[in-house]
């Protein structure tokens, strides 16, 4: 039983000092004569007040009552207890409180109660625990549930558990307003299952079957306590009278468990069902449209007119909502409909500032805008809260300017968000996407308390910054502490491992997802496929596909790009066909995929059919990136002049990925001409596009024009544009190894070098002939057969022959284009040794086996 501690009343206050009066003020009474005061006429005063709902006037009459040391009776201190709490004026509340106990009244139940409902409500447990531990043998059934609902509210599960326990040894049979209470407190994952124990001793007592407020507090409990949708279904089925309240929660919580569609099945039943629906209603529905896959901006618009028809247009709840809605359903990228319905809001909240400034950086490029939003909200009466920091530290590191972010977070510090994970997690992607790990690393350790978004934001950080053996550290990490991972930890360790093409790692988390329980998990299944397929093993990833019993279009869009990157055309093209019969639409990136595969085997036709039906039957308006697959198509088939003509024919104008797309392909046809226009349009817009620089110096050097080569070389310096260095590697025993151009710094590098000897050896007799136009740099021809045969790609296939077993095949990663030479070396090697080798470059895989490759040399 808790400790029995007395009631700590506060001082009694003192009557201000006056000056002694002077003699001439004095009555002529005699001071012999008392007159006693009448009180009651201030008495009726205050309690006419309290009545009016004049309250800081009814608090001035007790002052003037307190300091003729005169007090109300009970009820009327009770009754302006009742008032402060009703309108939460704490701050007065108190000052009753202390002239209660001036008063040395007797104070009963209900007046009790009330104190441990004020102190509960203001946030200080402490105090109400102490007052609720005095009340000795005054405590009833309210007082209990009043001390339940304290340590609910303020997130003391565990001593709402303990007390609502206690409750019941002292004999006391709880009610409904006990039962919401503690259920409240076990609305949580790790007292849950406290929580199912509690309902059956709930459903003995019959509350669930009548009491609306139970039932709103059970739903609660299996949506926040256990993601259970489908148990909060059965208890909203259950309850005899649903009111607006209960519509709306149940409303909510589908949006919020992901599942908009019920959202609005439900509003619509609510409707045909007679009730009215308030302002939280309308606010949560809008909230469900929005996450709505299609469609959702047509609902969200009937939605718009139904608030408008209903007097809710002025309603700042709603308001924030409909500018959320417009933003992230916009069609066309734009923020007009947004902006223009935030702009017309009479009164903002914290809310709609956050929700439009979010809204533009939701919308991809328009970070700097967000930036500006948010002085402007500074410089006025609302202050930011811990989301808009949240968002405007996002908007610095999408724009990798994180200077500006740091001037923000001290703002947030100022604004008392040192301390909150939301603030210190998205500090830590600022840097992460600045390029400042360290700096990431720091504000990590620093937060005050890291949970599980903190963690899947810095592992996050790791595998895209292709640290693995980071992201896996801290992976064990957070095991270690006891955090339970979710689905996001695992996609960005698989994400990770498939960045490098660790595919020992990327086994290890799939066993690691099985104990876990998360296989069939549609996000994680997903991206198991993008895993395996990126790591060269695109059967592993076809047998999660067909494992699959639920797939989205994001599902069918990766396989189809795995077997695009693969070369696996016709298997990509079936995919898609199967993926239109089973009746999911494809996407951009869907109809991107295709085009894709065609690109890579060159089925002009089949990409004319795919690119011309993306209007006609799917609606999707080609994006600059469909251009581009459609002139890398045509340019890798060796049309040239049809590629130019298609260019110069687009509805919009050509950026820089296009203009790139076309250069490559003259590169590779050798057209210097056509080569040098695509250049002179890419350095129109970009003078700094590095590739561009590249590209065409790699045209020149091909035709031997090393004059040219220098000058683009010298003007590349001149500019500070440096070429990315190429690496390759290789994952052994779960260990990445790096190799560059020439590299000697490996532990086994005589090994190696030993084994390109021994490899030079061998297909040079079988016919290979080294093709030294791939070195671009002016050298004799013996040393550009020697440094050829060094280049980064040889070096990791001959450390794969010397470190793994025959059955497995070479799996090797680079950064870039494999160059001709090697791609003809490596087909040699493969009918020499007998072994697989599957190379991934930054364009597609190359499975070589007996001398043949994947790609039929058309890559």
């Amino acid at each position: 039983m808790m400790a029995m501690v007395n009631l700590s009343l506060p001082a009694p206050a003192k009557s201000p000092s006056r000056p002694p009066p002077k003699l001439s003020s004095l009555s002529p009474v005699p001071l012999s004569v008392n007159r006693p005061v009448n009180f009651e006429p201030l008495r009726h005063r205050l309690i006419k007040h309290l009545d009016a709902g004049h309250l800081h006037k009814a608090i001035s009459t007790l002052d003037v009552m307190a300091s003729h040391n005169a007090h109300p009776d009970l009820i009327t201190y009770s009754l302006l207890l009742k008032a402060c709490i009703r309108s939460r004026d704490f701050k007065l509340g108190k000052l009753v409180h202390s002239h209660l106990t001036e008063s040395k009244l007797e104070l009963d139940s209900v007046l009790f109660n009330s104190l441990i409902s004020l102190y509960s409500k203001s946030g200080d447990w402490t105090k109400a625990r102490e007052i609720f531990e005095s009340m000795g043998n005054k405590r009833d059934l309210v007082s209990w549930s009043a001390m339940i609902s304290c340590f609910a509210n303020n997130k003391m599960s565990f001593e709402a558990i303990l007390t609502f326990l206690y409750m019941l040894d002292n004999g006391f049979l709880p009610n409904e307003f006990c039962f919401t209470a503690v259920i409240r407190a076990c609305s949580t994952s790790e007292f849950f299952p406290t929580g199912e124990i509690i309902l059956g001793f709930l459903v003995k007592t019959g509350y669930l079957d009548f009491d609306t407020n139970v039932g709103c507090a059970l739903i609660d409990m299996f949506v926040k306590g256990n993601s259970d949708l489908e148990s909060a279904f059965k208890v909203f089925d259950k309850m005899p009278d649903r009111n607006v309240v209960a519509w709306t929660l149940m409303i909510t919580r589908c949006t919020q468990l992901s599942y908009p569609s019920g959202a609005i099945e439900l509003f619509i039943d609510m409707v045909l069902g007679g009730y009215m629906p308030d302002r939280f209603t309308l606010s949560g529905i809008i909230s469900a449209c929005t996450e709505l896959e299609s469609e959702s901006l047509s609902l969200g618009k009937q939605l718009h007119s139904w608030v408008i028809r209903s007097g809710f247009a002025s309603d700042v709840c709603i308001g924030c909502s409909l500018v959320d809605m417009y933003a992230k359903c916009t069609i066309d990228g734009s923020l007009d409909d947004s902006r223009r319905l935030f702009d017309r809001m009479e009164n903002h909240n914290v809310m709609s500032w956050t929700a439009i400034i979010t809204g533009y950086i939701q919308c991809g490029g328009r970070n700097m805008a967000a930036i500006e939003l948010f002085c402007k909200m500074i410089e006025g009466p609302v202050p930011p809260n811990h989301f808009t920091f949240s968002s405007v530290l996002k908007a610095c590191g999408n724009l990798c300017d994180s200077r500006t972010g740091e001037q923000f977070y001290a703002q947030a510090v100022k604004h008392g968000f040192a301390s909150d994970d939301c603030v210190g997690n998205s500090l830590i992607s600022m840097y992460v996407k600045s390029g400042r790990m360290d700096d990431a690393q720091k504000a990590f350790e620093s937060l005050f308390e890291k949970n599980l978004v903190s963690y899947n934001t810095i592992v996050d950080a790791y595998a895209k910054n292709l640290d693995s053996e980071g992201a896996f550290e801290l992976f064990h990490k957070i095991s270690d502490f006891g955090v339970e991972v979710n689905a996001f930890t695992f996609m960005s360790l698989l994400s990770g491992a498939s960045s490098i093409g660790a595919i020992g790692k990327g086994e290890q988390i799939h066993a690691r997802l099985l104990k876990s329980g998360f296989q069939s998990n549609q996000c994680i299944c997903n991206a198991l496929i993008s895993m395996y397929a990126r790591c060269g093993h695109i059967e592993a990833a076809f047998q999660v596909f067909n494992k699959m019993g639920d797939r989205n279009v994001i599902t069918w869009t990766s396989m189809i790009t795995g077997f695009a990157k693969h070369g696996f055309a016709a298997r990509a093209l079936e995919i898609f066909h199967e993926m239109l019969k089973a009746g999911i639409r494809p996407n951009e990136i869907t109809c991107i995929a295709v085009l894709s595969a065609c690109s890579h085997a060159g089925l002009v036709s089949e990409g004319w059919e795919i690119f011309k039906s993306m209007h006609k039957d799917f609606k999707i308006a080609p994006r600059m990136e469909h251009y581009a697959c459609m002139v890398d198509l045509l340019g890798r088939s060796g049309s040239l002049r049809e590629a130019i003509e298609f260019i110069n024919k687009m509805p919009c104008t050509p950026d820089a990925l296009v203009w790139r797309t076309f250069l490559g392909a003259c590169r590779v046809h050798h057209d210097k001409e056509l080569g040098e226009h695509a250049a002179k349009m890419i350095l129109q817009q970009d003078p700094h596009d590095t590739a561009a620089h590249i590209l065409l110096s790699n045209l020149y050097a091909s035709s031997g024009q090393w004059e040219d080569v220098a000058r683009i070389r010298k003007n590349m310096k001149e500019r500070n544009l440096i070429k990315e260095a190429g690496c390759s590697w290789i994952e052994v025993d779960n260990k990445i190894h790096r190799f560059h151009v020439a590299d000697t710094s490996h532990p086994q590098v005589q090994e190696i070098y030993d084994k390109l000897d021994e490899m030079a050896l061998k297909i040079k007799g079988l016919g290979y002939v080294p093709d030294t136009d791939f070195v671009l740099h002016e050298l004799e021809e013996e040393q550009k057969e020697q440094f050829v045969f060094q280049h980064s790609e040889k070096i990791a296939v001959a450390f794969g022959l010397i470190t793994t077993s025959r059955p497995k095949p070479i799996r090797v990663f680079k950064n870039l284009r494999v160059c001709g030479d090697c791609h003809t070396a490596i087909k040699y090697i493969s009918m020499a040794t007998g072994r697989e080798i599957v190379l991934r470059d930054s364009n597609r895989f190359h499975h070589i086996k007996n001398g043949t490759c994947s790609c039929n040399d058309y890559w």
